[in-house]
């Protein structure tokens, strides 16, 4: 059994009943709040594994709600949200969430993306080693191997990556990759990131043009999938 713990932050009924079935026929424990104000309270008095955040709640902005919760809080957030433009989820991403699902949803999506988020953060200290089908990612030793053998890659061709990978399951943007890679004044020289991720497109994927390690999400960034 997962028997993670789960937050729901939602004001509507019939998404909260949906989620409490969801995700309790899947082995998780299910607290809710239908306010921001109600779930602040209960993630600080007993923080749970991961939260579900709606953006649009009665009583507070759920970007203002993100943002006030990153103070402290460090599990997982994934939002789930009508808000669909790029601009709302951009700025959720940066503000620090793990990643975004419009409404509506298809809860196979949802529960893979609950996974993805539970298994990085337990991974991220413990698994220095990332395997992913033909790909292995040593990052303590800084080598990637793709069917045993060593795939050469540039300083900054291997610090793309290796940010990408230990964010594994998350959406990092566009602004976030920039600088964090180059640094606060190249956050809007996207056309490095372009051509960066290309080259690791080229050195590490089957087929370039259908990737499968590194996803664009369109308009707003790239996520590692280190699994099937």
């Amino acid at each position: 059994m997962n028997r993670a713990e789960i937050l729901v932050i939602d004001d509507e009924v019939q998404i909260r009943k949906l989620l409490q079935i969801t995700l309790q026929s899947n082995d998780y424990a299910v607290k809710e709040a239908a306010t921001a104000k109600e779930g602040t309270i209960m993630a600080a008095n007993h923080p749970p594994d991961l939260i579900v955040l709606d953006l649009g709640l009665p009583d507070e902005n759920g970007h203002e709600v993100l943002k006030k919760l990153r103070e402290w809080y460090t599990n997982p957030v994934i939002i789930l949200s009508v808000q669909n433009s790029e601009e709302d989820i951009i700025k959720a991403l940066d503000n620090g969430a793990n990643d975004y699902l419009v409404k509506p949803f298809r809860t196979g999506e949802l529960l893979a993306r609950i996974r993805s988020s539970l298994r990085s953060t337990n991974g991220e200290e413990s698994i220095p080693v990332i395997k992913c089908r033909d790909l292995i990612i040593d990052l303590s030793a800084r080598t990637v191997k793709k069917n045993s053998e060593f795939v050469k890659l540039t300083s900054t061709e291997y610090n793309l990556l290796s940010l990408l990978a230990r964010n594994e399951g998350k959406v990092l943007t566009h602004h976030y990759l920039l600088r964090e890679i180059w640094g606060p004044g190249f956050i809007n020289q996207s056309q490095y990131l372009r051509v960066f991720t290309a080259q690791l497109r080229k050195k590490l994927e089957n087929d370039p043009n259908r990737p499968e390690y590194i996803v664009t999400e369109a308009g707003v960034g790239y996520r590692f999938v280190a699994r099937e």
